[in-house]
């Protein structure tokens, strides 16, 4: 197979999400999967085999669930791919759809949509100006449980509905947040904070009628760890492992135990941790990353796994074959870890070689998409795009990274994008040192997050990136702040300790735009005439910049708001990356 039919094929694979079962339904599941070429909602009945498409919008659906009893699956209806707009439902075995909330006006959403045995369900949506979550019962009309004006956001609603956990900043701030939970009339019977800098994040009570009992993720050690937490008597049991990395948590069904999951230098950990006892057992999986886990009844669990190499597969603790969407993708290449001593600390790195060819190679530095995540050694059809057409790919995880404890996640607050690309730049020199990459050719490309370091680095160290390709990028914080949903502006109040009225000096030396006149060397932007949260006077003025200074650059526009969940325009847009990079690194 020729280099381009290869990682073509990745990108057109047929892939799936971990399916996510009805708690008192076992047989009833949905996942999404991109086989029609947008990824959509399915729902699966386990015991008869059968599966249908639930789900048909043009840009693809991101967010769905599935009640405890198994009767309604619910998505959120965004036709536009802005991130914007309503929940609806429709019966799991096929029918009308039906909108949740009848009056609640359209929205940015805040995580999912949280669902009880009884019925009740709750979700909060952000305005302009105003975050508020909705209280839906059978029968009735939807009501706000509650509204504020700074970010907060529902985080689980008990087995029979009874306790709703709200994440919010009426203390801390969006980051580090409080928890509170309360009734389904409002009342607040406990409150969690732990202090500025320490948050402390509901995900989910025990699924168990009658169970009052929350998971939370608390950073009391300078780490995310979960502790179970009764918000009536204020009673906390916090779950420690002597291994290095952070945790998240998962009920077990009988809500005795607790599935734990450890993020380690890019790779992921399963343990079981007994509560009756405190007995912990470490869970036998492949070495790679796992994107999603969930215990099943009879005790096994599944889990979506995948490394650098391996494309996704869903696999099972009891041995058992779980569906899958079809063909897997062509293989990739392992990675190498690296670890360099920058200005902050120890930096962790992954690289990937091409196959063919001799070192030192052309090299793309590939950029995390969101900021407070890590790269990973799981597969991604970008990397093996660009390992196919001869460029070693760096990912690094600097400062601003979940994974490495607290300390270094926050450090990015010291001088937002400059702390990263300061770790960027130490990971270069290492890997030039070693004359692993060549320094005459390296690029920066990323998206979102990864966009705005890209066109940040290219300003501020025009004379380390011989190219960048910024896809969905924000170019000009003050314009782009101004003109984002509330959500997303509470994220940047939150990185820059308030909005760009209190802060300008922050945001202007944070800001690509700041450094246009210092760029050197040739620049791409991808973008969507509609994206959710950026609009085109930012980029605008960005690019009207680069003319007046004289600078090369490439505008790559694209139709598909929510592009990462359309199979072919993402074939499309790395085609495009792709012969920027071949003229220009």
């Amino acid at each position: 197979m020729k280099a381009e039919e290869r990682w073509q094929a990745r990108f057109r694979a047929p892939r799936m999400t971990l399916p996510v079962w009805a708690r008192q339904a076992p047989n009833r599941a949905i996942y999404r999967s991109n086989a029609t070429g947008t990824w959509q909602v399915h729902a699966w009945d386990r015991g008869t085999g059968t599966t249908r498409q639930v789900t048909d919008q043009p840009v693809g659906t991101a967010k769905a669930a599935i009640d405890p009893t198994g009767q309604w699956i619910y998505w959120f209806r965004c036709t536009e791919g802005d991130d914007f707009g309503v929940w609806m439902r429709q019966p799991f075995r096929g029918g009308p759809d039906e909108v949740v909330a009848p009056g609640v006006e359209p929205g940015q959403p805040g995580c999912t949509i949280f669902l009880s045995a009884t019925g009740a369900a709750v979700f909060s949506m952000a305005y302009p100006g105003a975050f508020t979550t909705y209280l839906v019962r059978p029968g009735e009309e939807p009501r706000v449980l509650s509204q504020s004006a700074g970010p907060s956001w529902v985080t689980g609603i008990s087995m029979d509905g009874s306790f709703i956990a709200v994440n919010h900043t009426e203390s801390g701030d969006m980051h580090h947040p409080a928890l509170k939970v309360v009734r389904q009339c409002g009342e607040v019977v406990g409150e969690l904070f732990d202090g500025p800098g320490k948050g402390t994040t509901g995900l989910g009570f025990a699924p168990v009628p009658g169970d009052r009992r929350l998971l939370v993720l608390h950073e009391r050690r300078n780490r995310r760890e979960p502790l179970v937490w009764d918000p009536v008597t204020d009673e906390q049991r916090e779950i420690w492992l002597k291994d290095t990395g952070e945790l998240e948590a998962e009920w077990y069904p009988d809500g005795r135990a607790l599935l734990l999951v450890r993020h380690d230098r890019g790779r992921t950990h399963l343990h079981r941790y007994d509560l009756a006892g405190g007995g912990l057992t470490s869970i036998d999986t492949p070495h790679g990353v796992i994107e999603a886990a969930c215990p099943r009844p009879g005790g096994h669990v599944e889990y979506s796994w995948s490394s650098s190499s391996r494309p996704p597969v869903i696999r099972s603790t009891s041995g058992q074959a779980v569906m899958q969407s079809g063909p897997s993708a062509p293989a990739s290449v392992p990675v190498e870890d690296i670890d360099v001593e920058g200005e902050g600390g120890r930096i962790h790195a992954m690289v990937s070689l091409p196959e063919n060819g001799a070192p030192p190679y052309p090299a793309i530095f590939l950029l995390n998409r969101t900021l407070w995540s890590h790269d990973s050694d799981s597969f991604s059809p970008e990397t093996a795009a660009w390992i196919d057409n001869g460029y070693a790919v760096v990912r690094v995880n600097y400062r601003g990274s979940t994974g490495y404890g607290s300390a270094w996640r926050d450090a990015v607050h010291e001088s937002i994008g400059h702390t990263q690309l300061a770790d960027l730049a130490a990971v270069r020199a290492h890997l030039v040192a070693r004359d692993m990459i060549d320094p005459r050719r390296t690029a920066l490309v990323g998206q979102a997050w990864g966009g705005y370091l890209t066109l940040l680095g290219m300003g501020v160290q025009p004379e380390l990136w011989a190219a960048g390709i910024a896809t969905m990028p924000l170019a000009c914080l003050l314009t782009a702040y101004e003109d984002m949903p509330e959500g997303r502006r509470a994220h940047y109040r939150a990185l820059f300790g308030g909005p760009p009225s209190e802060h300008p000096e922050r945001y202007e030396a944070s800001s690509p735009l700041t450094y246009v006149e210092q760029v050197q060397h040739p620049v791409m932007i991808l973008a969507a005439r509609a994206e959710a949260g950026l609009s085109s006077r930012q980029l605008e003025k960005y690019l009207a910049k680069l003319d007046e200074h004289g600078r090369e650059y490439r505008l790559h526009t694209y139709e598909a708001g929510r592009a990462s969940l359309v199979v072919g325009e993402r074939i499309a847009q790395m085609a495009a990356r792709l012969e920027f990079a071949r003229k220009h690194v």
